[in-house]
């Protein structure tokens, strides 16, 4: 698939304003040589560029050119890389490009919801009104749905309860009651945090189950587990009281 975060439109430097210049910005940011996020090419984000030139083993011209743009973008890159399906089930692909994801530490960068990774995952929104929770999850599923060559079990999209309601309404959509139903839970099956009897506040990808506790990759949370943080990571969950999404 082609996605317009992986690419510059044009090579950068000194003067320049727009979207690439954010984009510089961004990634600027993301490898650790912040500047204003302002879509103006101004002395700032001409010297941080040449700092992270100097890192990357690249010419110091301050321009951003092909090889910095590829230095620049090497880990969205590496992230929606393509993965050997082999013998692996659709589950275990899940796992897999979640996994893939999560080395490479998508952020936000430049606000709530914001930045190059959220773009990736919500179709080129961003900002306070997408979450991006779903957005991440379906995008992983998408990603190794693809490459397995089959169907996607559920759809691409941004919405928790759109997601419930749709599995529920395939019945691929699991509210353990038993111990039997708890021991059927795999990796790479989607679970959804319950707010209301038709209300859902987070989604996270199952990573492994241990007992009656899991390891799971979720997007725009954090160590504490908000629904609302700023990256992808991985966390620690109990098992029970959640409900799942089969895959």
């Amino acid at each position: 698939m082609d996605y317009p975060e992986l690419v510059f439109t044009s090579i950068v430097k000194k003067g320049d304003k727009g979207s690439d210049v954010k984009l510089t910005q961004e990634w600027l940011s993301y490898h650790g040589y912040p500047t204003a996020i302002d879509s103006d090419f101004g002395p700032a984000t001409e010297r941080c560029v040449k700092r992270f030139q100097a890192k990357s083993g690249i010419a110091e011209s301050g321009v951003v050119n092909t090889p910095t743009q590829s230095a620049l973008l090497a880990p969205i890159r590496a992230a929606v890389a393509e993965i050997p399906v082999g013998s692996k089930t659709l589950g275990a692909l899940v796992v897999a490009y979640a996994r893939q994801h999560l080395k490479q530490r998508p952020i936000e960068i430049g606000g709530e919801n914001a930045g190059p990774w959220v773009r990736l995952y919500m179709d080129g929104n961003e900002g306070p009104p997408w979450p991006w929770c779903a957005g991440f999850v379906t995008f992983v599923l998408r990603q190794a749905a693809s490459s397995k060559g089959v169907p996607m079990p559920h759809p691409y999209t941004f919405g928790c309860d759109y997601l419930a309601a749709v599995a529920q309404s395939k019945n691929t959509f699991l509210s353990p009651e038993t111990g039997a139903d708890l021991a059927s839970i795999k990796p790479g099956y989607l679970f959804l945090v319950r707010k209301t009897e038709n209300n859902w506040a987070h989604i996270g990808i199952v990573e492994t189950v241990q007992g009656d506790s899991m390891l799971t990759i979720e997007g725009n949370t954090n160590d504490s587990g908000s629904a609302e943080g700023f990256e992808v990571c991985r966390r620690t969950r109990g098992i029970k009281d959640k409900d799942y999404l089969l895959v």
